[in-house]
């Protein structure tokens, strides 16, 4: 009887919540309650004097209840020195305060704070507490289901603070950035759903941008990427940033995201 209602959860969410899992960014709805997930996010990108820059942030993800989710994650990059460190943190949390409900669509609004601690050199003017950055992040974001198509988008303010204990944030620069991104996907597979075990496909495009408060520079950033959800638990993303503009100093704009992660429903009572 258990199996059959936890079925039963899935195929009725399974459409709400699989096109509103960007790749690069979090959209308003939270994991399902009472479930942990784990996420492993590989980034790749070269750098301008042809160095690739690998970074691992490994992440554990937990659904308090309905309203609230928190994540844990490291950072883990060959930046420094070449060989693999480990060079910070984070904690993350989200709160749902809205949700309209209908027949295949919903909108969904939250608020998210991030605190992030770094002992990596600061070698750019971009700010970016999820691997570069010691610092904050407060945000708000909206998201909008209409049947297969999900649209999100938020805006945020990100504050960077020293890279103790050998690091600090530069006088000459902007501390301080407001956030925005634009995310759109679709539920491109299955045509017809009829069970939790079919594979998902979504396909997804995301515009991600920083204007800096104190000297008005700025960047903009697309982000393609295809994702697939095996069996409602287990996801692969694979996605590709490209800078479309920037006047800002940024080391490693363009490269590549590849992520796994897996849900385990129920694991709180």
């Amino acid at each position: 009887m258990r199996k059959i209602v936890l079925i039963a959860f899935m195929l009725m969410h399974l459409n709400s919540f699989t096109q509103e899992l960007f790749v690069f960014t979090e959209p308003a709805s939270n994991m399902p309650a009472k479930s942990l997930g784990l996420r492993d996010m590989n980034g790749f990108f070269l750098e301008k004097d042809g160095k690739l820059n690998y970074h691992n942030m490994p992440e554990l993800m937990w659904g308090i209840n309905k309203e609230w989710m928190v994540h844990a994650q490291g950072f883990i990059s060959n930046r420094q020195d070449g060989g693999f460190e480990t060079e910070g943190g984070s904690v993350y949390a989200k709160y749902r305060f809205f949700s309209k409900d209908a027949l295949k669509k919903h909108f969904r609004m939250a608020l998210y704070g991030r605190y992030s601690f770094n002992k990596a050199d600061i070698h750019q003017q971009e700010i970016e507490t999820m691997g570069h950055n010691s610092g904050y992040e407060a945000g708000f974001i909206a998201t909008q289901l209409l049947h297969k198509v999900a649209i999100s988008s938020s805006i945020s303010y990100e504050r960077a603070l020293d890279n103790k204990p050998n690091y600090k944030f530069p006088s000459t620069e902007s501390n301080s950035a407001m956030n925005y991104t634009l995310s759109a996907g679709k539920l491109m597979l299955p045509k017809v759903y009829t069970s939790y075990k079919q594979v998902n496909m979504n396909l997804m495009l995301e515009f991600i941008g920083q204007r800096l408060n104190d000297n008005q520079k700025s960047f903009l950033d697309i982000a393609p990427s295809v994702q697939f959800i095996f069996n409602s638990q287990a996801r692969v993303d694979i996605g590709y940033r490209r800078q479309l503009y920037s006047t800002m100093d940024r080391t490693a704009p363009n490269g590549i995201v590849l992520k796994f992660e897996y849900l385990l429903f129920n694991v709180f009572r």
